[in-house]
């Protein structure tokens, strides 16, 4: 298939450049692919000259031709443009309109001058056509035209260097030879006959033109001869622009992809009649067409699918090989870039890539901000599980950081160089710094709550080993207690801070820290000690009660007391209260330092004034005595620590006294009780008055023997009625009780005996009654005595219970406990 010379019309008759179609001629013959290989080749001369018919026979396009047989007249209006055929490079071939048509008239030149710069600034090659007679003569038709060229080139400040291929139409039988040297010497005088400017006074014609001169026979007569030379002619257009070609010293190539906008640019600067700077117009272009491509690059990098998908993967996480990725896809942007504006000015191009670079990396950096971030959570969250592991597994806490840390931070390093793009020296010193922070943070954290996590767990060690064994201490309330308690706390304090110093070595904290700590630990020991002694102090008087009734109820070898005659209840109930009050004065103040006071002598001095029972009398005397106790605070003793004032101490006192008193009451009450019980019989003078008076009736009772078996019957009847009636332990509540509950109870009992004595005389004993739980103490009160008593008082709660048993003939009190505050059940014993 013949290709198309895609002939376009440029430039119109009347001066409107058609855009449109330059830019459809350029994606036809796909100029933009070329670079800066392909020529343009311009061609000038009169009108009807048979320019365009040298063109198509020369290139073999189809510019429009004129029509000898219709007359000579202005054939091509404006600027054609088409594509040379067959022609390597790609050579795009310019048919302007001709000069001195008479369409135009002779004083409208303006055209021509604008259309002959155009050429000369955008042509490699301008063929100027011209007929052969006209060389030599002073007032040639070519003799305008070339002034026009030369005076025009003036206005291109720069101009590229132009290859002017003169073509002499219808040679002659005059040699070529001759010719030539004829018309080189007509163009320099030409040259040197246009004004120039300043700049270019000395400027030789050879820094803006190469000339080269070809003659060719007439179309029309020796038409076979014509395309012979004009074939021949064809072969020199190939490869032009190469070196030693004709257009191979060419100067300042717009790059094929600008040739469009340059094109345009430069008509409409010639169209305002402004001096068109090549050089300056060469950087616009430059600078117009580098932006394109730049912006066409940037926008199919935001829709490039590498892209979009690598986008999309580092917000769910790191991604591997992340910069090797990036780099490639930013570097595919910038080759192509490279590559389409390679053939553009050096410094424009240069500048509009880094532009297309920075906005490029601009657009990208927050994908490598994400990508850096995931790197430093995942870094520090592997320096978390490491951290932990090392830990459980009984490392030390400071070089399990140190190696936490820097595997870590070596992680984190890799992964940013992972992450590094070729393209850009980001440097990721800033996130390196926050993880280190996060890192020095976590590990802060975590070293706070283990420091935190021993502590608590020693302070619990000494908690228990301390608070236990004071207590008990304090409740002994000897004279060493706080020599005792000084001795404990020392030593599990010096334990608990050397197992402490070694648990924290690894840490490996400074010293002014590792001391602070100890000190605190032993100041919580003291703390603990103080505590628990305030709290015991807060309940002194149930501890002084408690030490009371210990030592008034129960006997030195811990035995309840049995308030017999021998016991000496005054002796007991001071020794009791002067173990109480010795109790008061341990717990009235702290004594962590061992210097001595006199609160126990101060506290016997006042309080214990020898006197045991209470009255009016001594109390005033009490009052008397517990002056030196009004005051708030001890004299040896600073007032953090006093638990408890000499004013209270005083109180507590008087309220230990009135709530003990009770006690002692109880103890002498059945001490009298025990006295009575065990004397039954009457007097010594009420039996010899008994005897004498009662002679008579016991010799008659010897005599008459009826008497002595009704006396007999009468013994065994009332012993019965005694033992059934349990006559001892009624009357032990009162006479007038007693009586009253013997009358009530008489005649059931009577008759109760009269049924179990009818029952026996027909042989069917009754089964006995269940007997009720008899106590411990009682059966073996029972195995001691046939007629077996228990008397019980049960005391009102908050008191203290006396119990009663016989033993031996007579009857012992005992007071249990106070702490006992239950009253006891008094159990009934029926006659076996």
């Amino acid at each position: 298939m013949e290709e198309d010379c895609c002939a376009t019309q440029l430039i119109y008759g009347d001066g409107e450049f058609n855009s449109s179609g330059l830019d459809r001629f350029v994606k036809e013959v796909k100029l933009a692919e070329c670079g800066l290989s392909y020529a343009v080749v311009a061609i000038m001369g009169p009108q009807s000259s048979g320019k365009s018919t040298l063109l198509n026979h020369l290139f073999h396009t189809k510019f429009r031709e004129m029509d000898a047989y219709s007359g000579r007249s202005q054939t091509t209006k404006g600027i054609w443009i088409a594509k040379c055929v067959g022609i390597e490079p790609c050579t795009i071939a310019m048919d302007l309109e001709g000069t001195d048509g008479r369409e135009r008239g002779e004083d409208d030149t303006t055209f021509e001058k604008q259309t002959a710069l155009f050429a000369l600034a955008v042509s490699d090659i301008v063929l100027i056509n011209m007929w052969c007679h006209d060389i030599g003569r002073e007032q040639a038709a070519n003799k305008p035209l070339l002034k026009t060229v030369f005076q025009v080139m003036m206005r291109l400040f720069s101009p590229r260097k132009t290859t002017l291929l003169f073509v002499i139409r219808d040679k002659t039988k005059t040699p070529f030879e001759y010719l030539e040297p004829v018309l080189r010497e007509d163009i320099q005088k030409i040259w040197d006959g246009v004004p120039k400017p300043q700049a270019h006074k000395s400027t030789p014609f050879s820094d803006f033109f190469s000339v080269e001169v070809v003659a060719l026979s007439s179309y029309e007569e020796k038409e076979e001869k014509f395309k012979e030379e004009v074939a021949q002619l064809r072969q020199r257009f190939f490869h032009s622009i190469s070196p030693g070609g004709l257009a191979g010293d060419r100067r300042g190539v717009v790059p094929a992809t600008g040739f469009s906008f340059s094109a345009q640019q430069i008509w409409k600067v010639i169209k305002e009649n402004k001096d068109l700077n090549l050089p300056a117009h060469k950087v616009m272009v430059a600078t117009v067409r580098c932006e394109e491509i730049a912006n066409q690059k940037s926008n199919q990098l935001v829709y490039d699918e590498d892209w979009l998908a690598l986008k999309e993967a580092v917000q769910t996480g790191p991604v591997q090989g992340f910069g090797i990725r990036l780099s490639s896809i930013l570097g595919t942007y910038l080759s192509e870039y490279d590559m389409e504006a390679v053939y553009f000015d050096e410094g424009v191009r240069n500048s509009k890539r880094q532009l297309l670079e920075s906005k490029a990396l601009d657009f990208v950096y927050p994908a490598y901000t994400t990508m850096l971030g995931h790197l430093r959570s995942k870094a520090l969250e592997d320096f978390k599980v490491r951290l932990e592991q090392s830990l459980n597994k009984g490392g030390e806490f400071a070089s399990s950081v140190r190696t936490s840390s820097q595997s870590s931070m070596l992680e984190f390093d890799k992964g940013c160089a992972d992450a590094a793009i070729q393209q850009a020296d980001w440097d990721g010193s800033r996130v390196r710094e926050k993880l280190k922070r996060d890192i020095d943070a976590h590990a802060s954290s975590v070293r706070s709550a283990k420091l935190s996590e021993l502590k608590i767990n020693y302070e619990k060690q000494l908690s228990a080993s301390l608070t236990g064994p004071v207590e008990a201490l304090l409740e002994t309330g000897g004279k060493d207690t706080w020599t005792s308690i000084r001795k404990l706390l020392n030593h599990e304090t010096e334990v608990a801070v050397s197992e402490f110093s070694a648990a924290v070595a690894g840490f490996e904290l400074d010293k002014d820290t590792s001391t602070k700590m100890n000190q605190n630990l032993r100041d919580y020991a003291r703390n603990v000690v103080e505590k628990k002694a305030r709290e015991e102090a807060g309940n002194i008087m149930i501890h002084m009660k408690d030490r009371f009734s210990t030592v008034f109820n129960y006997d030195s070898d811990s035995m309840p007391r049995v308030w017999t005659e021998k016991e000496d209840i005054r002796s007991i109930t001071k020794d009791a209260r002067s173990a109480s009050l010795k109790l008061l004065s341990v717990m009235a103040a702290i004594r962590m330092e061992s210097k001595p006071d006199n609160i126990e002598k101060l506290l016997f001095s006042s309080l214990m004034d020898g006197t045991v029972t209470v009255s009016s009398s001594q109390d005033r005397r009490v009052a008397a005595s517990t002056y030196p106790l009004a005051s708030s605070t001890w004299e040896e003793v600073s007032s953090k620590d006093t638990l408890i004032t000499p004013v209270q101490c005083k109180s507590l006192w008087r309220q230990f006294k009135a709530e003990t008193e009770y006690s002692v009451t109880q103890a002498i009450s059945a001490q009298e009780a025990h006295k009575q019980s065990n004397n039954w019989w009457p007097p010594l003078w009420a039996i010899m008055a008994m005897i004498v008076l009662g002679f008579n009736e016991f010799i008659l009772l010897i005599t008459n023997p009826l008497y002595l078996m009704v006396l007999f019957v009468a013994f065994l009847i009332s012993t019965a009625l005694w033992v059934q009636m349990d006559i001892a332990r009624v009357f032990q509540h009162g006479i007038l009780s007693g009586i009253l509950s013997i009358i009530s109870r008489f005649l059931p009992t009577v008759m109760d005996l009269l049924r179990k004595l009818a029952e026996k005389s027909q042989g069917n004993p009754a089964p006995e009654a269940p007997k009720r739980p008899v106590s411990v103490a009682s059966q073996s009160h029972r195995n001691e005595t046939p007629l077996p008593n228990t008397i019980s008082c049960s005391i009102p709660e908050s008191t203290v219970s006396s119990n009663m048993s016989s033993s031996d003939g007579g009857v012992e009190y005992s007071s249990p406990p106070l702490r006992q505050r239950r009253p006891t059940n008094v159990q009934e014993l029926e006659p076996s």
